[in-house]
Formats: C-alpha cells, structure tokens, sequence
C-alpha cells in the first residue's frame, strides 16, 4: 500500500475527493490517500508542501506559481478548477466603507504573504488603478482571523471566496462590498518532486480517479441539497455557484498557459520575473 497525504480547503470545491475517499477508491488501486484540511489556504498549504507534511494539494494557482518561483520543490501537475475563483471584497457590518473606491487606503486582511487573499488584493488594487507600494496588510491566518480583525476593527477589509463568505454576510458579519474575478483558472493539483519521482503512477492514478468524479459530478441526485446542508449555505447560493464552476476533464496544463498567467502576475505585481515554465509543470501523460 502506497502512504500519500493530500491537502485542501474545506470548501465545496473539494467535495468531489470527499467522496472518492468515502468510497474507498484509492484503496482498491493500492494506494492509502489521506485528506488534511487546510482552513489557512494556500500559504499554509505551500509550506506544508516544503517541509513534506503533504505529497499533493489542491492550491490556487496564483499561489503555487509564486511559490515555486521562490524555490518550492513541487510542479503543478493539471488544472483542477479551470473556471475563476470569485473572490468577495468584504467589510465588517459596522464598517463606514461603502464603495470599492472607498478602500483605497485601508488596512488590508490577508492569511499570510503569499496566500490568495494576499495575491488578489494585489490584483484588485491594480485594477483600481491604486499604487500597489502603499497597500497596507494584516495577517489574520485564516477566515475566522478575518473575521476577528474586521469585527474589532484591526483591518478594514478582507477577501475570501464568494460563496464560502456568503452565510457570514447572510448573518449581518460582513457586508459584500464587491467582487473580484481571478484572471486565470482557479485552483490546481500541486505534487511534490520527490513524490513524482517515486510514485509517479500512484499520483496518475489518484488523478484517472479525481477526474472521473469531478466529469459527472454535477450530475449527481441532489447535489445542490447535499452541498447546501454539508457547508451551511444557501440552496440558491449553491445553484449559482455550481452554474459557474467547471472543474479541469484532466488535459495537462500547458507551458503556454503558465506563461500566460506568469505574464499576467508580472503586470500585477504579484512576482518580479517570469521564469522557464517548463520549472512549474509536469505532464502525467506523455
């Protein structure tokens, strides 16, 4: 049997491998994959990639790419969601902000550096047309963090996905400001070198079963009720967001792709350079 432990939000997006292991499908081919709940997100989830406490995660795209320009020792091995993250611009209730244009100063709540709420408000400032040198961060850790900060009023605003906030705005916590598309595909499969090196037809496995469930997953009996009730959302919220994602049918990422994204994050200000994107991706099926 071979041991891999994989890393994730616990979010909607990854009920797909909930179910999976639920099913015992890995197991049938072998392989023990154990799932570990990532609530700081991407950042925390590259450092656990870095010290080897998880072989493979499920990482937002902006966030690994950075990372493994600043030396993590992983590829990105598909695209797992290929439709934009949405990303809400969200205040505390209390709060006198009322337009985006109001933010343009104010103190921003971000997990960590290098994280996606980090990444993406570097994004949105851009867009504002806001010099990106001025903006101001507060690291809270992970949503609660940010939910801590906005509420005492140690930041002023925070992005988090869409759809994951929407019961907190629902409840009078945050206040939807606006939203904030990813300009590329939202999240990808990470692997460690090492892990490829050794088990790289365990990894194509785990990927052959990933991508089978995720094919059909909408069509599922009464998945919006299953998702609604499992993350406390609201059933219209979740046939609006199911409307919206698709997940990746396992084409590989192409170097093309990576440059294009490379080339966007250098416009933003999210990394300095482009690099060589054959150092980000490796193609499981050659």
């Amino acid at each position: 049997m071979t041991n891999l432990t994989i890393g994730g939000v616990p979010e909607h997006f990854n009920y797909p491998w909930y179910l999976t292991l639920k099913n015992k499908e890995y197991k049938k081919h072998n392989i023990n994959l154990r799932w570990q709940d990532f609530p700081g997100g991407t950042g925390a989830m590259c450092k656990a990639l870095r010290a080897g406490d998880v072989d493979i995660a499920i990482v937002l795209t902006e966030g690994i790419i950075k990372d493994i320009a600043d030396g993590n020792p992983s590829k990105i091995v598909q695209t797992f969601v290929k439709s934009p993250l949405i990303w809400g611009i969200h205040v505390g209730s209390k709060s006198s902000f009322k337009n985006i244009e109001d933010l343009e100063h104010a103190t921003i709540a971000i997990s960590r550096f290098g994280s996606g709420s980090h990444l993406m408000a570097i994004v949105n400032a851009h867009n504002q047309g806001w010099d990106i040198a001025n903006l101001k961060f507060k690291v809270i850790g992970n949503l609660q963090g940010g939910i801590d900060a906005l509420t005492n009023g140690e930041a002023d605003y925070f992005m988090w996905e869409h759809f994951t906030t929407k019961p907190l705005v629902d409840n009078g916590t945050f206040r939807l400001i606006d939203d904030c598309p990813t300009p590329w595909p939202c999240f990808v499969i990470a692997v460690r070198d090492e892990v490829l090196e050794n088990n790289f037809e365990e990894v194509k496995k785990v990927l052959d079963i990933i991508n089978g469930k995720t094919k059909d997953f909408k069509k599922i009996d009464a998945i919006d009720k299953i998702l609604a009730a499992r993350y406390e959302q609201q059933l219209e919220d979740i046939q609006q967001w199911l409307k919206i994602t698709e997940w990746n049918d396992g084409k590989p990422i192409s170097k093309n792709k990576i440059t294009r994204i490379q080339n966007k994050m250098v416009q933003f200000n999210v990394i300095e350079e482009k690099k060589n994107s054959s150092n980000f991706i490796k193609n499981m099926y050659i």
